[in-house]
């Protein structure tokens, strides 16, 4: 019996010391995160501040954890490299998607994402729990979650369950679309690879992977830019229109100085990234599928399922082609766990953004109740 009792003595200790080791490294993040919450208790009954507030919040914290999709294989492939260089070209390209979109589209720099109904109108108020919301991401985000910032951003505002059904049906899909194609693909282009990725590579891969990684960095724009835009006027005048320009492009130099912060481990971890011909197939092969569900509808969709449908594809396929048969049993029990691990945090994301979504709008809280009755 007193060994038990010193078992969970040990136990109870040493949780205590994690958490007191936790605490102490994170706790400029915890005064920030305090610092935030006190901020937004603060500005919520003033639409014009809280409006702002939320906007540079949510710029930050979309960017910041949208980067492992579509600059993450870029940050990796490119880390030799001044960061400042990746970080102008990446900027340009954010600069001409958005004004392209603000002169075509009479102001709107949402590629026409949020004309969705249910999210069509541009709050005049904010609740406590929607200038929070894009907080929330930012702790998920240090804790190195790829949750989708399209359900977490969006859904709060939406005031009708139709638009977020219609935005989680066209991400399940996207996922799925992904998952399969990757794996088809990586077995297609399987024999090439080994023939072609053998050795340094040419330096004309770095030409072609830097125009594939803009491609995509700006149709992520076009899918995504809607995520932060949510907080502001469905039609922005000239000067709005440069705030939100110059405050997302600094936003981006701190995540390229930070070299992807935390969340960029999501793409670290997964086999052959840092390779630049590796690296350049995943990107080529991400930006088709966005520009394939932008063409069929102006529903927004979470990208970052997308994404992960296709890594997960691709280590799927990596693990069935190893040659030992030990080796390609341990290397598919370990791709599944981090399927499984990416699936986890892309659910958990979804589950708070429908809590925060049902607390925060009325309407969605009677429609969820009447479905639950029925």
């Amino acid at each position: 019996m007193a060994e038990k009792d010193h078992e969970h003595y040990s136990s109870f200790n040493r949780l205590k010391f994690s958490l007191f080791d936790l605490v102490r490294s994170e706790k400029r993040f915890i005064f920030l995160v305090a610092f935030l919450l006190f901020l937004a208790g603060l500005f919520s009954p003033y639409p014009q501040i809280a409006m702002w507030f939320g906007f540079v919040l949510a710029a930050y914290s979309a960017v910041a954890n949208d980067s492992i999709q579509t600059i993450g294989t870029f940050i990796v492939s490119n880390a030799h490299r001044k960061w400042y260089f990746l970080w102008i070209y990446i900027g340009l390209i954010f600069i001409v998607t958005v004004a392209y979109s603000y002169l075509v589209y009479d102001g709107d720099v949402s590629h026409q994402r949020l004309l969705t109904p249910g999210l069509d109108v541009a709050p005049t108020s904010f609740s406590f729990l929607q200038l929070i919301a894009p907080l929330i991401l930012i702790i998920l985000t240090r804790m190195r979650m790829p949750v989708s910032t399209t359900f977490l951003l969006l859904t709060i505002f939406s005031t009708k369950s139709s638009a977020v059904l219609s935005v989680l049906t066209k991400s399940v899909s996207g996922y799925l679309l992904a998952f399969v194609v990757s794996i088809l693909l990586y077995f297609a282009a399987r024999k090439l690879s080994l023939f072609a990725f053998k050795g340094k590579p040419h330096f004309a891969w770095t030409i072609i992977q830097w125009i594939t990684s803009g491609t995509l960095w700006s149709v992520w724009v076009m899918q995504d830019a809607a995520n932060i835009a949510v907080f502001l006027p469905r039609s922005l005048s000239l000067t709005q229109f440069f705030l939100f320009t110059a405050l997302i492009f600094s936003g981006l130099g701190l995540l390229f100085y930070m070299k992807g912060d935390r969340i960029q481990k999501i793409v670290s971890e997964k086999s052959g990234i840092a390779d630049i011909r590796s690296a350049t197939m995943v990107d080529f092969i991400y930006a088709l599928i966005l520009i394939y569900f932008k063409e069929v509808s102006e529903i927004p969709m979470s990208t970052t399922w997308v994404f992960l449908g296709l890594l997960g594809g691709r280590e799927l396929a990596i693990s069935i082609t190893k040659t030992r048969k030990k080796n390609r049993n341990r290397s598919t029990k370990r791709t599944m766990k981090l399927i499984g691990k990416d699936i986890l945090m892309a659910a958990i994301g979804l589950i708070v953004s429908l809590i925060l979504a049902i607390s925060i709008n009325p309407g969605l809280r009677g429609e969820f109740l009447d479905l639950i009755k029925f």
